[in-house]
């Protein structure tokens, strides 16, 4: 992917750059599959070992983050759109 420099005007962000995704869902729903799914069609350069993984409290809710190699907006756009869209994933920051 490369950058634009119209891109670099939308965000305070300059690209490449090291950047944390996260989304949140329920325990059993198998939260880590599905970003990494997601994950691997925008950026599949990204190794499984960057995942993190933290249960709640009571263990029913999960927070997963993954740190990708961000090349543009578009790419972190596209995402978070398809993180927000799914019905297992409960938020995405």
């Amino acid at each position: 992917m490369t950058d634009t420099s119209s891109n670099q005007d939308e965000t305070l962000l300059r690209f490449p750059c090291r950047f944390p995704i996260k989304a949140m869902g329920r325990t059993e729903a198998g939260i880590e599959a599905i970003l990494i799914e997601i994950i691997e069609r925008h950026a599949p350069e990204t190794s499984k070992d960057e995942l993190r993984s933290r249960p709640s409290r009571n263990g029913n809710w999960v927070s997963v983050t993954v740190e990708i190699e961000a090349h543009s907006k578009g790419q972190l756009d596209a995402i978070y759109r398809e993180l927000s869209e799914h019905a297992q994933i409960t938020c995405a920051f």
